[in-house]
């Protein structure tokens, strides 16, 4: 006898439908930032082909624009792919989040539902699922996959207005600044808390002290040295706030 965790479920019509719906305000977001990226990847020298293939392939922003930038200040294609696969950690914990809703859910539908992993997707799910616990498992997923859907589609299309838009951009304009402007929008919020301020300001300080390290290297440093001095100081805070137990008597 099969138990619940056993029988493989699929995502369903109605949870589908919800997740466009509840995807529709945040567009409003995702559709400026990719005509920027486009734009901004038509400034770099990308051609129409590789900046689609770019942003239909990664779809995550945040390092979409710290890779181009990279890219853009002649570093190697290695870092910019390392650099853009640290700022997407975060996904690994997004991912573990949200399994734990999907009990029973097939992989056929795991495996792609990694394609429409991203902050949106992710922080719109959960908070559904705390809010609705009874829900059954394919309408979450349903709830998932709608939002992945509408949000991916909107920001390839905004992507490819943007490369269209940007290649008829004189270079005399000189939207250089856009990149780290826009990248500096997108990160600054996330800087919360102890441990992540030390890690900005430590990679911070040591990104501009090893500027001049060929081949971008200063950068992959300065981010190694700031995720580990961000988790130190996690820990440092984590001790401080555990409750010190008294001796027995």
């Amino acid at each position: 006898m099969s138990t619940p965790d056993q029988i493989t479920v699929s995502p369903s019509r109605r949870g589908f439908l919800a997740g466009v719906w509840a995807a529709l305000p945040v567009l409003l977001a995702v559709a400026p930032f990719g005509l920027i990226f486009g734009t901004l990847a038509a400034e770099a020298g990308f051609d129409l082909a590789q900046t689609m293939a770019f942003t239909s392939l990664v779809v995550a922003g945040a390092s979409q624009l710290a890779a181009l930038q990279l890219l853009s200040d002649g570093a190697p294609a290695i870092v910019a792919i390392i650099t853009g696969a640290v700022v997407n950690l975060r996904m690994a914990m997004y991912s573990a989040a949200i399994a734990v809703h999907w009990q029973g859910l097939g992989m056929a539908w795991r495996i792609p539902a990694a394609f429409f992993l991203h902050d949106q997707a992710f922080a719109l799910s959960l908070n559904r699922y705390r809010a609705h616990p009874g829900e059954s498992v394919a309408d979450r997923a349903g709830f998932y996959f709608g939002i992945g859907a509408t949000t991916v589609t909107v920001w390839i299309a905004a992507s490819w207005l943007g490369a269209e838009i940007g290649a008829r951009i004189p270079e005399g304009w000189g939207l250089d600044f856009a990149a780290p402007a826009c990248f500096i929008g997108v990160a600054a919020p996330m800087i919360r808390g102890t441990a992540n301020v030390v890690a900005a300001l430590t990679a911070s300080v040591l990104a501009v002290l090893l500027a001049g390290l060929p081949g971008g290297a200063g950068l992959l440093v300065a981010a190694a040295a700031g995720i580990a001095a961000g988790m130190a100081a996690g820990r440092r805070v984590a001790r401080r706030a555990a409750p010190v137990m008294e001796p027995a008597e």
